[in-house]
């Protein structure tokens, strides 16, 4: 009898295990993860550079993982069991205190860091005559520590902050979102299921980047506030699936003297008429309302009346917290040039002097900032 019931066992392992690599190779591979909201690991490429590199063998763990059959039920599964356990954290992100979420956020390298401040450095020198300016705006995280779980580990952004405002030249003026928000802590400035600020958030930054620059600033009342959204749960929620959390709701800021704007995206090759997608707000991914997404290079034109224009051209260099910022700009500016170092494989300084951009605003939140090095892109 003991010895059936090993074979059993060894069958049924050797049988699951057969099951699950031929549903791996049958079943089709998403590229990208509408539960987790970010592009899957793609096959990867067998050179002799990824081998010797370690590359290959890097992405190839990536993509199993990243394919592995029936993912999207695995991960409910992990994260229903650890919150049964009354376990706070899973993948990455702590359950906190006011309903918020968070990303654990660890102390960078700062050799990395340096690095990529350098490059900032080296571009504003290599441009004497455009005006630069870097946004460093914090996650949640970096506002609210005390709302994290007790004892949960975290490295003050704050620090980093301090740390890359140090390390820019004088020639790029610095803004730190640390300074701009923490006033405006007990507000809703950052929604609690997902790592962006609110619309009210990115209106803060704006007004403090227009009295850096000397425009004049819409007041609150120079907009009608709009709920689009009462069901939004952002990236946290869709990395940690922690259940019972109550959605945030999306807003915009439609000016009540709209000026018509024009979007165009490079990646498509196609002009919209509106910086708003709707579609997306019955999608998981209810942030990429703002703008429709992530996208490499976008144009927003806007039929400003010279009485309204105060700067010409401007080039954005920015991650996903500038989507609902931007459109605040378009209330001053009539050509911004959009920019994300990710996905943009273009030389900045030829693009620069192609178009005749004398102003570029570098916007990051911190937590990207230091774990991606697409600044590196600035002078290549």
């Amino acid at each position: 009898m003991k010895h059936l019931s090993e074979r059993l066992l060894v069958v049924g392992f050797v049988s699951s295990t057969f099951l699950i690599t031929v549903l791996f190779f049958i079943l089709p591979h998403q590229r990208f993860s509408e539960l987790e909201n970010r592009y899957l690991q793609a096959a990867p490429q067998l050179t002799w550079d990824n081998l010797m590199s370690k590359k290959f063998a890097e992405e190839a763990e990536s993509f199993i993982t990243d394919h592995f059959p029936f993912r999207d039920k695995w991960l409910w599964v992990k994260s229903t069991s650890e919150q049964a356990r009354l376990q706070q954290e899973n993948n990455g992100i702590y359950q906190g205190k006011d309903g918020y979420l968070f990303e654990r956020f660890s102390e960078p390298d700062y050799t990395k860091v340096q690095r990529y401040t350098d490059s900032v450095n080296r571009f504003a020198s290599n441009h004497p005559t455009v005006k630069m300016t870097f946004m460093l705006a914090p996650t949640s995280i970096g506002i609210y520590p005390e709302r994290l779980p007790w004892l949960a580990p975290s490295y003050p952004q704050r620090d980093v902050n301090r740390f890359i405002g140090h390390q820019i030249d004088d020639e790029v003026t610095f803004i730190d979102g640390l300074d701009v928000l923490s006033p405006h802590a007990s507000e809703v400035i950052y929604y609690r299921t997902d790592h962006h600020w609110t619309t009210y958030g990115a209106y803060l930054a704006y007004v403090a980047y227009a009295e850096q620059q000397g425009w004049n600033s819409l007041s609150q009342k120079d907009f009608s506030i709009k709920t689009v959204s009462n069901t939004f749960l952002g990236s946290y929620h869709t990395r940690s699936q922690f259940t019972g959390l109550t959605p945030d709701v999306i807003q915009t800021y439609i000016p009540r003297n709209p000026v018509p704007t024009e979007m165009y995206i490079a990646d498509e090759d196609k002009t919209v008429t509106s910086m708003y997608d709707g579609s997306f707000l019955t999608k998981k991914d209810q942030y990429s309302y703002f703008l429709g997404g992530v996208h490499a290079l976008l144009k927003l034109t806007t039929a400003l009346d010279p009485d309204q224009i105060e700067q010409d051209k401007l080039l954005v260099m920015k991650d996903s917290y500038a989507h609902n910022l931007l459109p605040f700009l378009t209330n001053h500016v009539s050509e911004i040039h959009v920019i994300d170092l990710r996905y943009f494989n273009g030389n900045i300084g030829d693009y620069l002097s192609e178009n005749g951009i004398k102003d570029v605003l570098f916007l990051f939140n911190t937590a990207t900032l230091v774990e991606d090095a697409a600044l590196l892109k600035l002078n290549m």
